[in-house]
């Protein structure tokens, strides 16, 4: 039988580990995923979310290490996307349970699974269950309209939903027993590639989070914060404040080799200037795993050849991707080769000039890149 893990008095860890998923929602999960949900026991049983529908069975062995899952009261949803919700009505459905969500959730998970015996809350709404306190803070669009975060006050726990998160999976559940650098690195991918759209909401959870000073933060995904809060704060802080380091990623494609030339020559140019250049061939990089690169760089440049007078397949899928997730404020280079007739450097800006990027300039070649014209990079600081 699976075994709940104990975060402190009275609360649990009763989620499921996924140690072979290797995408989610296009993001690569080279670590695999949790999926958390937490059980809290006294004069009454809480459960705080659930887990995907197909680990249903494992969270109902964990929870039973504890307690027989018909003794839960409560079942608190901070979020109804089916990674977090998979299981709520399977529990619902074996205990009575009343189910606590925003109205926004209420909504979405009537919508998913049908009635349930229903119960929206509102902005610094509480519930006293037993010896637990609980005080709701919804944290709409970080990242879907029903979201919020939970505040237990005994023992300062923050459910923090998917703020903090990461998509690692490890038999370890506590940031001190796992690598800060993994950890945090996983963070910040997590936060690339899933909330960096909704960064001004995200700021607005952030400082709410800090307000309360938290003992441990519990996301729905990744390691429990318990000793490194601090530092997932100021990566929060970074993240969100758009925060820039002095460096250029250069993302592209290449038929015959020339468009990387054109790349190699655009990241000498910004090297001699003393910028940090990391190079993405598209061929053998992740789309996924340029995202917390990009979110911090200055400069972004994007190459590709003219393939049927338009963009290499997977340069146009990165620039979807990529426009999709907003990363702030960016100067780009579009650059590319053609044999005869070119395209791709044109659709390349409209993309980016449309996303409200600074155009820095664009380069292009028949065939050979010789003799390539980079005097607008002069003016870059």
């Amino acid at each position: 039988m699976m075994q709940a893990k104990k975060i402190a008095k009275n609360v649990y860890w009763v989620g499921a580990e996924d140690f072979n998923v290797r995408s989610f929602h296009g993001y690569k999960t080279g670590r695999g995923a949790t999926y958390n949900a937490y059980l809290l026991t006294g004069e009454k049983t809480v459960l705080i979310d659930s887990v995907k529908k197909t680990f249903t069975d494992e969270m109902l062995q964990r929870i039973s290490s504890v307690t027989d899952v018909k003794n839960i009261d409560i079942i608190i949803s901070n979020h109804a996307e089916f990674d977090h919700s998979g299981a709520i009505k399977t529990v619902a459905d074996i205990s009575g349970a009343q189910v606590y969500a925003t109205a926004a959730g209420v909504k979405t998970l009537k919508n998913l699974y049908g009635d349930m015996d229903f119960h929206a809350v509102a902005a610094g709404e509480t519930l006293s269950v037993g010896e637990f306190e609980f005080a709701f803070l919804p944290t709409p669009m970080v990242h879907w309209p029903d979201n919020m975060v939970t505040f237990e006050k005994k023992n300062k726990i923050l459910f923090s939903n998917d703020a903090f998160g990461q998509h690692l999976s490890s038999s370890n559940i506590f940031d001190a027993e796992i690598s800060l650098e993994i950890s945090l690195a996983e963070a910040k991918k997590y936060y690339a590639n899933i909330v960096m759209p909704f960064a001004p909401q995200v700021k607005k959870a952030l400082d709410a989070a800090k307000s309360l000073s938290p003992a441990i933060i519990a996301p729905s995904h990744g390691v429990i914060w318990t000793k490194h809060i601090k530092d997932i704060f100021a990566l929060y802080d970074d993240m969100t404040s758009g925060k820039k380091l002095d460096k250029a990623v250069i993302v592209y494609d290449t038929m015959w080799g020339n468009t990387e030339i054109i790349a190699k020559q655009i990241g000498a140019e910004f090297e001699r200037k003393g910028k940090q250049v990391i190079y993405a061939n598209l061929q053998t990089v992740d789309r996924s795993d340029l995202m917390a690169d990009i979110a911090e760089a200055k400069f972004l440049c994007v190459g590709s050849p003219t393939l049927n007078a338009t963009i290499m397949p997977s340069v146009a899928a990165f620039l979807n991707y990529a426009a999709g997730l907003k990363p702030p404020a960016l100067s780009y280079i579009a650059f590319g080769s053609y044999g005869w007739g070119g395209g791709a450097i044109k659709q390349i800006c409209e993309i980016l000039d449309k996303a409200g990027y600074t155009k820095l300039g664009e380069v292009g070649c028949i065939y050979r890149p010789e003799n390539l014209n980079l005097d607008f990079m002069d003016g870059i600081e």
